[in-house]
């Protein structure tokens, strides 16, 4: 039986790419016995007649998977914040990294709509930008408008499945349209009332960039730490694990355990204040969890 690719999934309906021909599939019934739900990123097995009346045998093994958005298989995240309208967030943006981090997927953060800051909100971003470097991580700074900085993003999609994701409104269709203007993808302005963007990504999408594929994924605005444990957190901050490997204790998690490397790291300025408030209020988050059975 072929194999081949989910590239977008919508109304119960999985539309996998073989050999450059896209064929609709439904999941077998099965499936919903044995909870598999096929994702968009999925490698699969297939029985089809025609292009519009295929069945998914069989879903391969992920290396990876998100739950929001609804994606497996991805090589890299482009987290994609604006610098205004809506604001710059940096505990959303932590929220999106720790995500990310605990599934092992390289993130790329794509900060947009430059050109609409005056030039103290354009510092701020500079050195907001400069921050998450030094710990580690690509940082670009880009308009949808003046296309500034977007020569910078192209090469990081070669050859890559790469999911945008990021708080509705910030840009992200815009972004793609600059990428490959033929896609016209529908954009909303932001609701005044509400600060924040319409959605206006219906669903998940495989969409070719160049050589390389591109998620468009519904926005969202809230992330929830469902399946990381306390313990596991240190790792999904990186300046934050590297500083760890010094604590007195193994299994510090950096709150009130003497001679903790990490608080001393925050003393010196080595790791950011906000950076390690963040981790204080995700972890108090993880403990007061309620425990699913």
């Amino acid at each position: 039986m072929p194999e081949g690719k989910i590239v977008k999934a919508l109304s119960g309906f999985y539309y996998v790419l073989h050999d450059g021909v896209m064929i609709q599939c439904r999941g077998r019934g099965v499936f919903r016995k044995n909870k598999i739900t096929p994702l968009v990123g999925d490698e699969v097995i297939f029985q089809a007649e025609n292009e519009r009346d295929g069945y998914i045998m069989e879903v391969k093994e992920r290396k990876n998977e998100l739950v929001r958005p609804p994606i497996a298989n991805v090589d890299q995240a482009i987290l994609v914040f604006s610098a205004v309208e809506p604001d710059f967030s940096t505990v959303l943006l932590d929220r999106f990294l720790v995500l990310v981090e605990y599934n092992h997927i390289k993130p790329l953060i794509c900060i947009t709509k430059m050109d609409l800051t005056k030039e103290k909100e354009k510092e701020a971003i500079k050195e907001y930008a400069e921050q998450y470097r030094n710990i580690g991580y690509e940082v670009l700074l880009t308009s949808s408008e003046t296309e500034a900085g977007i020569e910078g993003l192209t090469p990081h999609v070669e050859d890559k499945i790469s999911v945008f994701a990021g708080q509705s409104g910030v840009g992200k269709s815009s972004l793609l349209n600059v990428l490959r203007p033929e896609l016209e993808l529908k954009t909303n302005d932001i609701s005044s009332h509400l600060g924040r963007g319409k959605h206006t990504t219906r669903h998940v999408e495989l969409i070719s960039i160049g050589n390389g594929l591109i998620a468009d994924t519904p926005g969202f605005s809230s992330l929830e730490f469902t399946d990381i444990e306390a313990e596991e957190l240190t790792y999904c901050f990186p300046e934050i694990a590297r500083e760890s490997e010094k604590c007195k204790f193994r299994a510090c998690l950096h709150i009130s355990e003497p001679k903790c490397a990490v608080k001393a790291a925050v003393e010196t300025q080595t790791i950011t204040q906000y950076r390690y408030q963040h981790y204080v209020d995700f972890l108090q988050e993880i403990k007061e969890r309620k425990p699913r059975y």
